[in-house]
């Protein structure tokens, strides 16, 4: 006799708090540099997160995304996914001609990366305030990044380090608050209304 049960396939489990946490945690040791807490000598702690937990797991969990059917994880994990893992080859691998204008070009890289987190902002604006704030002080951390390597301004770039700080908390915030959920059943810290 053959079975002609079905069963219904397995949910995934949630990306979200993974990805968030990645970000988070490679934005946080990042911004301790930029933000002028650490000298700048120190700073090579932070390629390998940039490489392995900002870069290549922060994909994976976009790539679950997909999966999961969330067009704007996966295209916000995939995307600082990449962030980083550009990041980690500018800073190890990459080379500029004597007198090339390093700043400027990586001004530049961080002027594309603040148009596209705008456009993010404006998105994630309509689905949950803890993401929202999380994407607004990111947008002023790359603002100030971009202006302190466009024009050579260290106190924007200061700036861009506490703002980058605060984006850490604020997804180490939405990341617990995912996993609490998750784990209990139950919302547990509140992140705000969901319109969809």
């Amino acid at each position: 006799m053959t079975d002609t049960t079905t069963h219904a396939p397995r949910p995934l489990a949630d990306p979200g708090p993974l990805g968030l946490a990645a970000f988070a945690l490679t934005t946080f040791v990042l911004s301790v540099f930029n933000a002028g807490l650490l000298p700048a000598s120190a700073e090579a702690v932070v390629f390998g997160l940039a490489l392995f937990y900002g870069g290549i797991v922060q994909v994976a969990a976009g790539v679950l995304e997909i999966f999961k059917n969330n067009t704007f994880g996966a295209l916000a994990f995939c995307s600082y996914g990449g962030f980083w893992l550009a990041f980690w080859y500018l800073a190890t691998q990459a080379s500029f001609a004597d007198g090339a204008p390093k700043a400027q070009a990586v001004g530049v890289f961080l002027l594309a990366w603040t148009i596209f987190t705008a456009y993010m902002l404006f998105t994630v604006a309509h689905v949950q305030i803890g993401l929202t704030v999380t994407f607004a002080v990111l947008e002023i951390a790359f603002i100030g990044l971009t202006v302190g390597d466009l024009f050579g301004i260290e106190a924007a770039t200061r700036v861009g380090g506490w703002f980058g700080l605060a984006a850490a908390f604020a997804a180490w915030y939405c990341s617990f608050a995912g996993l609490l959920q998750n784990t209990l059943g139950r919302v547990v810290l509140p992140v705000g209304p969901r319109t969809r």
